[in-house]
């Protein structure tokens, strides 16, 4: 029996060149990476009080051959763009001879690639964990533990260990109110990870969360990483008057951002409630603007609506909305670039995550790419970024060249200087804030910095800077900080982009010139299963 353990929780490396790294961006705001490590601290609250506990984050500091000779074992993982550093880590810890736990979302959708692990955590964790630190307390030394998925009682995940983390490396920290999404988007492996029913916790465990980092000083942007905030709207509705509460109580410490749906729009109550709560940014996943994409994509929610109208509902809401698209749906007929664009410029969406389609393990879409005999074998997006630049892991229904040429067409585009602050500058005409924005320590000189630093992101970039800026002040005072902040992240944005750019056109010569041979193809019975997640 083991009373006691020596626990090195290590959070692997995000590959360098991603779109949500946004090093310039925390680094003015003296900040090393934007996200907290949210699963890891989670399941640090699952382990026995006795266990001692120490975390790495490898995005913000080193990993130390003092913390491996300190650790009596070793728990790690993440999702797909971190697969290349968890199976660095798991060989040195196999090396050192250190037992070596890994979870999380890219090891439930590819288990295999993981085998040299002594442990495989799959699934959520929170009614899984007993099970492993039962067998690891009789002595095993290796084995799988799996939760069905999608089925997990969140009202018993416990408080996060908000105590491990060092606050001031990150520009946000996370809480989670709901998990899974009631949608079907057939390239999504959300609703594979964790279904389709959404899971939410109870109100007082989401307070408890917020009391512990008010708790530890934390002030600022608290993001909830919910799959879609919205996804059950009974349940939301019945906490944010909780949290509304709760923010008056303690004067608006905390600014909020999440992920939702488009549908967010319809709802004029339910946005003002986001707004009076202090909600001021939401991810949408817009993907195309073409309708027929969207039905094949199961997307149809995107369809019932105008989006130019539904953004600009957002926006008047006093909520800012930064988007995702796509290129390469099968869908797509003709160029698609001209329409990505000039829905990205009707909608004033600075902040837009374009990239390449690409098939993820456990979704619908790999399972249809498999039967039609299309996907490719391999995994290319381990060597690189993210979906910016490697995706497209599929033999495309369009010449492969055109859906790279329309993709570096979309990007150049909408992250040119002038393109981009003209819509930060309608932003922040439209951006009706009822809360003035609290000033937190560091602020102004991010400020200054950003000031000093604007012309470093291209040329061109200070005067449109400056412009939408005055106009802001102009016009609508009261959006300045989030002009501000959207313009900190085009430091990073419009190097990136280009540096993207600069990628595809290699690959497009690569096309052009016969050096680009498609990978392999991965043999499939065509009896995949294609149905969408019950």
């Amino acid at each position: 029996m083991t009373d006691s353990c020596k626990i090195l929780m290590i959070f692997p490396l995000f590959n360098a060149h991603s779109f949500w790294n946004y090093k310039e961006a925390c680094d003015l705001a003296g900040a090393r990476y934007p996200a907290a490590p949210l699963g890891l601290i989670t399941v640090a609250a699952l382990l026995p009080k006795n266990w001692e506990i120490r975390l790495v984050n490898r995005n913000t500091e080193i990993l130390t051959d003092a913390d491996f000779a300190w650790a009596d074992m070793v728990m790690t993982g993440g999702m797909l763009p971190q697969r290349n550093d968890t199976l660095h880590i798991i060989e040195r810890c196999r090396a050192d001879g250190k037992p070596v736990v890994v979870g999380g979302p890219d090891v439930t959708s590819s288990p295999s690639l993981y085998s040299a692990a002594n442990f495989q955590v799959l699934g959520e964790a929170e009614e899984i964990m007993g099970d492993f630190i039962a067998a690891w307390c009789r002595g095993e030394r290796q084995g799988t533990f799996e939760a069905p998925m999608g089925k997990t009682d969140v009202t018993k995940s416990p408080l996060p260990r908000f105590d491990l983390l060092k606050l001031d490396q990150y520009l946000h920290v996370g809480v989670q109110f709901s998990r899974g999404c009631p949608f079907s988007c057939e390239f999504c492996d959300i609703i594979e990870l964790y279904g389709r029913v959404p899971r939410t916790k109870t109100n007082a465990q989401v307070m408890a969360e917020l009391d512990a980092l008010y708790a530890l000083g934390y002030r600022g942007h608290v993001d909830f990483v919910d799959d879609n905030l919205i996804g059950n709207k009974k349940a939301l509705k019945k906490f944010l008057p909780d949290l509304k509460l709760w923010q008056n109580e303690k004067n608006f410490p905390f600014e909020f951002s999440t992920e939702a749906s488009i549908n967010l729009a319809d709802d004029a109550d339910l946005l003002r409630s986001l707004s009076e709560t202090n909600f001021f940014a939401v991810f949408v996943g817009i993907e195309s603007p073409d309708t027929d994409t969207l039905v094949m994509t199961q997307k149809k929610q995107n369809t019932r609506r105008s989006l130019q109208q539904s953004i600009t509902t957002i926006h008047e809401a006093g909520i800012f909305v930064n988007a995702g698209f796509i290129v390469g749906f099968d869908s797509e007929k003709g160029s698609v670039a001209a329409g990505m664009i000039e829905c990205i410029e009707d909608t004033s969406i600075p902040v837009c995550m374009v990239g390449l389609l690409y098939a993820l393990p456990t979704t619908q879409l790999t399972r249809r790419l498999l039967a039609e005999g299309r996907l490719f074998s391999g995994d290319d997006q381990t060597q690189s970024g993210d979906q910016c630049t490697a995706g497209l892991n599929f033999e495309t229904k369009r010449p492969r060249r055109d859906v790279l040429n329309d993709y570096r067409t979309v990007l150049a585009a909408i992250y040119d200087p002038v393109a981009y602050f003209g819509r930060v500058r309608r932003l922040g005409r439209m951006l009706k804030r009822e809360r003035t924005h609290r000033m937190i320590r560091g602020d102004l000189r991010s400020f200054l910095r950003l000031l000093f630093r604007i012309h470093r992101a291209g040329p061109g970039t200070s005067k449109q800077f400056w412009r939408m800026l005055l106009d802001c002040a102009l016009h609508n005072p009261k959006a300045l900080p989030y002009v501000v902040m959207t313009s900190a992240l085009y430091l990073h944005l419009g190097p990136f982009s280009r540096q993207v750019i600069c990628e595809i056109d290699r690959e497009i010569e690569n096309v052009d010139q016969g050096r680009w041979q498609a990978p392999p193809l991965v043999k499939q019975a065509a009896t995949a299963v294609l149905e969408p997640v019950a």
